[in-house]
């Protein structure tokens, strides 16, 4: 059933073919789980298939290692009429912590990616089950996520206007 999956949990084992020479995770491969994850959960939600139109900012704030424990949360924090947002967090841990202590876990990458449902047959936006914020927390995080698309618009407008001087 459509509209009722608003989290989606993906984990799994950093592998040593993420990793860039430094031994870290590439950001391309955090940006690619990021993507997976949010196409999984906007499908999860809308019930068609959905495909990226943005990603806003992506912030990487602690490196993941080789063999880390990773978790790549997404949260539905906002929708238009074909468009769904979602909060994304992408957490990280030994798993050799006994006891599986998440208190451990690191914030690693956050972000929010916005997927549009699209109609099978034309391709083109169709609609998506409304999502209403609940409590404050709710509204906190769709205000927060309108908020950071705007800002990913004005960087848009900025670059174009270079452009369009000459640059």
């Amino acid at each position: 059933m459509t509209g009722e999956q608003r989290e989606l949990t993906l984990r799994f084992l950093a592998e040593p073919t993420d990793v860039n020479y430094g031994g870290k995770v590439h950001g391309g491969v955090v940006m690619k789980w990021i993507d997976q994850a949010g196409y999984a959960a906007a499908v999860g939600w809308s019930g068609r298939y959905s495909v990226t139109v943005a990603v806003g900012g992506i912030r990487f704030v602690s490196p993941i290692r080789t063999s880390d424990l990773v978790t790549v949360r997404t949260k539905l924090v906002y929708t238009g009429t074909s468009s769904m947002h979602f909060s994304v967090d992408v957490t990280a841990r030994d798993p050799g912590i006994e006891g599986g202590d998440a208190t451990r876990e690191r914030l690693c990458t956050h972000c929010v990616i916005v997927f549009v449902a699209l109609d099978a047959v034309e391709g083109t936006p169709t609609p998506v089950p409304a999502w209403t914020p609940q409590t404050e927390e709710d509204r906190r995080l769709a205000t927060y996520a309108t908020k950071v698309m705007e800002l990913s618009k004005g960087i848009e407008q900025t670059i174009e206007r270079y452009r369009e001087a000459g640059a």
